[in-house]
């Protein structure tokens, strides 16, 4: 099948292309409804809209992800993969505006700068053994460390939620590497794992930064 409708198979659970043929892959996208949801209620009138709107994207990708672990067409891919890159940049611009103290167009061009940063590290990710599997996704906790490592002495506890928010997203991205190594041995695969694991650094992100939020308004 060609264009939008395009199908793939590229997961371990997957045997057909049947709606169902992914159900533990497809289940635990809730993961990331659960962590919208609970961050949502822990954000809601605060007046901090882009905590708000990361939450509108962390269910997005929840929804995302379902719709391509069921029908595995390139146009459910892009409705797994859009939600993602809306999250990273949006994530981005806050700790840019809110982690740094710069000003909006200062925060929205070091933002733009996430684009070529991952079209250099993507491809240096993608050379190495191992890492070529999410080499596309090994940029973010690399960029999360380098943040938190950067304000250490001037945000501890904000780089300390960061640093935590970077091994989650390193140990889901090993699963997520995994999954086709292990059929042999666990046919479910692994990949379900890196749903139920990038659903908690999601939201535990959001946390970071309301917490961040409010100690500074303090």
């Amino acid at each position: 099948m060609e264009g939008w409708a395009r199908q793939f198979d590229g997961y371990c659970e997957r045997t057909d292309f049947t709606y169902w043929s992914e159900p533990v892959n497809a289940v635990t996208n809730v993961a990331f409804l659960i962590a919208a949801l609970w961050m949502w209620r822990r954000v809601s009138g605060l007046g901090l809209p882009l905590a708000e709107a990361l939450c509108v994207i962390l269910f997005a990708i929840g929804v995302g992800s379902y719709l391509f672990h069921t029908h595995a067409t390139a146009w459910a891919a892009m409705a797994d993969v859009v939600p993602i890159v809306l999250f990273i940049l949006t994530y981005v611009y806050a700790a840019n505006r809110h982690y740094w103290d710069l000003s909006p167009g200062k925060a929205g061009l070091a933002t733009a700068a996430f684009l070529p940063y991952a079209a250099v590290t993507a491809p240096a990710f993608g050379a190495l053994p191992f890492f070529e599997v999410s080499a596309a996704y090994w940029p973010v906790p690399l960029l999360i460390a380098a943040y938190a490592a950067a304000l250490w002495r001037r945000h501890p506890a904000t780089a300390r939620g960061l640093a935590i928010g970077a091994l989650i997203l390193a140990v889901s991205l090993v699963f997520r590497s995994v999954d086709e190594m292990v059929c042999a041995a666990v046919p479910v695969g692994t990949h379900f794992l890196w749903h139920i694991l990038n659903g908690l650094m999601l939201g535990w992100m959001i946390e970071v930064y309301r917490r961040h939020s409010l100690r500074t308004a303090a």
